[in-house]
């Protein structure tokens, strides 16, 4: 059985109450929803509160899911909304994911690059370079960092990413795009050192 059919199958349990069945999505499903809360509001802490909240908020709402989606993809939904929610109380001036303007044109654009993709493949398997790399997606701004931590990290697909935040297909590339700009000119300066020190 597919993930997917499991998925519909846990979803039809879960609707008739089956206690189990909302185990066992917490189970296949939590890990996801922890590593992507923890990369959006860096703290363990407040990321198991999104953990919580998500399925609190999604086993409440089980009945209008209308399955357009797949299970995984709404829980995500969930989590970032909670998650970006926790930014408004944090940060009132915050703009809403639902703004008619786009915030991505207030992105700045990278101003310096250093080629490093021949190295990354062997640096990657350093903790170092891990820990700058999580530092780095860290300090991406949030849309730029949700979109990044869904595509590539989560793996969902360009078309679950939108579904997911909200946003369009081209929405998505763009911040996708402008995320890995923007983290390899975070990673040129550790790169340019590195390169310095051989």
């Amino acid at each position: 059985m597919s993930e997917l059919d499991s998925d519909r199958n846990l979803l039809e349990r879960i609707r008739r109450g089956d206690k189990a069945a909302c185990n066992e999505c917490v189970q296949r499903h939590a890990p996801g929803i922890y590593r992507l809360a923890v990369r959006l509001v860096r703290d363990p802490s407040e990321a198991e509160d999104v953990m919580q909240e998500t399925f609190l908020n999604a086993f409440k709402a089980i009945d209008r899911f209308d399955g357009r989606s797949e299970l995984r993809t709404w829980l995500y939904r969930i989590a970032y909304n909670a998650a970006m929610m926790r930014f408004r109380k944090k940060r009132p001036e915050f703009v809403s994911i639902d703004s008619s303007e786009d915030p991505d044109d207030a992105i700045p654009a990278p101003r310096r690059f250093l080629d490093w993709s021949s190295r990354a493949e062997d640096e990657l398997q350093r903790a170092e370079l891990r820990a700058e790399l999580e530092k780095a997606i860290g300090e991406l701004p949030e849309k730029l960092r949700a979109v990044f931590v869904l595509r590539e990290l989560e793996g969902l697909s360009t078309d679950e990413t939108a579904t997911t935040l909200g946003v369009t297909i081209e929405a998505v590339k763009t911040r996708l795009h402008r995320a890995r700009l923007w983290l390899r000119e975070s990673l040129t300066g550790y790169f340019q050192h590195y390169v310095t020190q051989e």
